[in-house]
């Protein structure tokens, strides 16, 4: 069986794997240009602004680009080959790189409602991925 190994958490990045754990999703928010971004980062890559702090996303948005992987990328992606790898631009926060989770791939546009489930990858973790609305 194959596991995937847990991330680094560190003083940054803790509170998103915590919400993640309640099946959440939590990005940067900057006070100063409003905008959220996906890295932990001390300073906002926007505005350079160390005004920040952890807010909730919604977990919903739409596919702003994707493209299907007809092969397996790795022992993790045999059962689900092939697969969507798209970047979901959410209500409110960043864009993400994430799976997506649908039988026909072939269905996936740009444009497309998704929508944010959480799929255990061990009794510890959750990690995120997103199924077409």
């Amino acid at each position: 069986m194959y596991e995937k190994p847990l991330p680094t958490v560190d003083p940054e990045s803790a509170p998103y794997w915590s919400a993640l754990k309640e099946g959440r999703l939590v990005l940067k928010h900057c006070l100063d240009c409003g905008r959220h971004h996906f890295y932990p980062r001390a300073l906002c890559p926007h505005c350079h602004s160390d005004a920040l702090e952890w807010t909730d996303a919604r977990g919903s948005g739409n596919i702003y680009s994707f493209t299907v992987a007809r092969r397996p990328a790795g022992p993790a992606f045999k059962a689900d080959a092939p697969y969507v790898v798209a970047v979901v631009e959410l209500d409110e926060g960043a864009r993400l790189m994430t799976n997506i989770v649908t039988d026909d791939v072939d269905s996936v546009r740009i444009g497309q409602r998704v929508v944010i489930e959480f799929d255990a990858v061990t009794a510890e973790i959750s990690l995120p991925r997103f199924r077409l609305a």
